[in-house]
């Protein structure tokens, strides 16, 4: 059991963690205003595993913690080329809108911040980014997902045409 335990946390120590935004959001009740923390935390594994979480509570580091435990539960696996992506991709999601392109050797990350987190948490240093729409921090991480998820090497694209024969 304790190897169980050790062996979970030396997984934990392997991810990488950024946290994107933290907010103080407010209740308005009889009594005045109850305040609170949501937090905004990807998550990857440096190779090709990433996801992201909103963690809510009364204090910032149980909001970071609980984020960081539901971006581990929906974890994706994204298809990438050596340091870079295989291919240009426009990701959306409600009015946020990122164009990500492939980058040559040495361009390192070239995004916003809330991108950038991204492409750290999964082990990316060579790309092109630009969000055009709204700054939204939510609304950006969850175009730039969106868009990780359509990308295919040309192996996967190979793969899927055979199978639709």
């Amino acid at each position: 059991m304790n190897q169980q335990i050790l062996s979970n946390k030396e997984k934990e120590k392997n991810y990488i963690e950024r946290i994107v935004d933290i907010r103080r959001v407010s209740k308005v009740v009889k009594g005045g205003r109850r305040f609170s923390f949501s937090a905004l935390v990807v998550v990857g594994d440096g190779i090709s595993k990433i996801g992201f979480g909103l963690g809510k509570a009364n204090e910032v580091p149980d909001a970071i913690r609980k984020g960081k435990e539901k971006a581990q539960k929906k974890f994706i696996n994204i298809s990438k080329y050596n340091e870079t992506f295989p291919h240009r991709i426009i990701g959306t999601f409600g009015a946020g809108h990122v164009l990500i392109m492939p980058a040559s050797v040495g361009t390192g990350i070239i995004a916003g911040s809330v991108m950038r987190s991204i492409f750290e948490a999964l082990g990316i240093s060579d790309v092109l980014a630009k969000s055009i729409g709204t700054s939204n921090p939510h609304n950006i991480v969850r175009a730039t997902i969106n868009g990780l998820k359509q990308m295919r090497t040309y192996s996967e694209k190979i793969s899927i045409l055979k199978e639709s024969k």
